[in-house]
């Protein structure tokens, strides 16, 4: 006999209550980690001025955000679902809090790169800590959108990282603006740790050694992996793009001033902003009419690459149009964590989404080094870095976003509701459900 055909997701209304205790402040430490992940776009001059910088000291002092915040990502894992998001994510903004008043006080290059890793440290934890309090908090249903408005407000840090940095550069200097950061981090950690209910979570009780063991088999689960790796590329590609490299593109290439630069910046951030709460609520809304998020999740995320292209090539077209064509796709990769944290137990949500944050992360920090690693074999003209030499670096990287997305096309959504409809409840067997599903890879 045939099966029913599935219903359409319910959409559960999201009480305000949640939104006061558990949204919000969390969303605050986002804001400021996107700030401090994009800030180097717009002082990248002024430190290379400063401090005789190259551009591979650039992109490795940038890169140096991406080491500690990819490789904390798997312990981080660990901790979220064994002490839960609230006191692990309030302590580590307190690391952010110290390493951005270092990064003000730096007199070196050595100064500078401490602080930027204590800071990678000290954010690692508000996204991957925000989405296990959402699957502690929020109906499962509605994760897509509450995940897209999440980031559409930690976008906003993004948006503050561009043109508002540019003006308040010339009022308070660089220096002025991390002390800032730093006060501004200690109370997003003040808000969190006495605003956020506890709730008990699933899965206490299990061992250290139980919980990493689980880890390890989140990374044996292909399944998982081929849905996360293009969102792990593409938007590794974005944050290194848009994190330092897309604001001396554009004056290298291009020829834009900086204040034209930072407007362009903002262009992106943006799209990307919107994009998240466009894709979040659209991915959900589409399911419920029967259009698979895994169909969805494909189709933009083909848009993005094609729009990307467009960049790494320099092509004769409108440079903000491109920009905000990009900046809206590529954060349509949200939707694979709708798409894999399903196919876990409950409690070990923490630990998958750190696992593909953990790559994501990583190759965040292999592609923004890289890039300065292309370049610096360019010689360098008038402070200006080689065309030929951003060319072959994004067009290498296109290479290998396309490449994980020939990987996922196969995938019908039928294989990814056999793998959820195998997932434990809390309290269960820790083995991924991915792993259970005897569905066709």
């Amino acid at each position: 006999m045939a099966s029913p055909a599935p219903a359409a997701d319910p959409a559960p209304p999201i009480p305000a209550r949640l939104v006061a205790l558990v949204f919000l402040p969390f969303v605050t430490g986002y804001f400021l980690s996107y700030f401090l992940r994009n800030v180097n776009a717009v002082i990248a001059k002024d430190l290379a001025a400063e401090f005789a910088l190259s551009a591979a000291d650039l992109g490795l002092l940038t890169s140096a955000y991406f080491v500690t915040f990819g490789l904390f990502q798997l312990p981080l894992g660990v901790l979220l679902d064994r002490f839960g998001p609230r006191r692990v994510v309030a302590a580590l903004l307190c690391v952010a809090a110290l390493g951005a008043m270092l990064f003000g006080h730096a007199e070196g290059f050595v100064g500078l790169a401490t602080g930027r890793a204590l800071i990678g440290l000290g954010v690692s934890a508000c996204l991957m800590g925000s989405i296990k309090a959402f699957t502690l908090w929020f109906p499962l249903a509605r994760l897509a959108t509450v995940s897209g408005w999440f980031i559409l407000v930690g976008a906003m840090g993004g948006l503050a990282a561009t043109t508002p940095v540019e003006a308040a550069l010339g009022v308070a200097g660089w220096r002025a603006l991390f002390y800032g950061l730093a006060g501004a981090a200690l109370a997003s950690a003040a808000l969190i740790a006495f605003c956020v209910p506890e709730k008990p979570l699933p899965g206490a009780g299990a061992t250290w050694g139980e919980q990493f063991r689980g880890l390890g088999r989140i990374f044996r689960t292909p399944l998982v992996w081929r849905v996360a790796l293009p969102y792990i590329v593409t938007h590794a590609t974005y944050q290194a793009l848009q994190g330092l490299w897309l604001g001396p593109w554009l004056a290298d290439v291009g020829g834009f001033t900086r204040a034209d630069t930072a407007r362009l910046l903002l262009v992106s951030a943006a799209a990307y902003a919107v994009g998240s709460v466009a894709f979040g609520s659209l991915a959900d809304r589409l399911s419920g009419h029967g259009i698979a998020r895994l169909t969805t999740y494909k189709w933009a995320m083909a848009v993005s690459i094609a729009a990307y292209f467009c960049i790494a090539l320099d092509l004769a077209l409108p440079r903000a149009a491109v920009l905000a064509l990009y900046g809206f796709t590529v954060i349509s990769g949200l939707i694979a964590l709708a798409l894999f944290t399903p196919l876990v137990a409950p409690e070990m949500a923490g630990r998958a989404n750190t696992a593909v944050n953990f790559a994501h992360f990583g190759a965040s920090f292999v592609l923004q080094w890289g890039i300065g690693a292309v370049l610096r074999a360019y010689p360098v003209t008038d402070g200006r870095f080689a065309a030929e030499g951003y060319a072959v670096a994004l067009i290498a990287i296109g290479a290998l976003q396309v490449t994980a997305l020939a990987w996922l096309l196969p995938l019908r959504a039928a294989q990814l509701d056999k793998a959820s409809a195998g997932a434990p409840a809390p309290g269960r067997s820790e083995r991924p459900a991915a792993e259970r599903a005897a569905g066709p890879r």
